[in-house]
């Protein structure tokens, strides 16, 4: 499979869907906030480190495919003008 990386998008999902009922509790607290907000603070900013790192993956591989091969096109992630 091309891309498997992709499936690191997954992660904060699986994290909000499978944890907030194991986090579900209000002690202890966590930098002030109960823990089940705390963690879904956390599964937030998962989502951001990890479309982060799933864009710098894709354009690496978009680099190592070559010049011509990467963006441009319809639905490609070329770079402006």
């Amino acid at each position: 499979m091309e891309r498997a990386y992709r499936l690191l998008a997954l992660l904060p999902g699986l994290a909000i869907l499978v944890g907030v009922p194991l986090a579900n509790r209000v002690r202890p607290y966590v930098l002030g906030l109960p823990f089940l907000l705390f963690w879904i603070v956390c599964c937030v900013l998962l989502t951001s480190a990890v479309m982060t790192l799933v864009w710098y993956l894709d354009r690496a591989a978009d680099a190592a495919k070559g010049p011509g091969r990467a963006g441009g096109g319809p639905g490609g992630r070329g770079e402006a003008p």
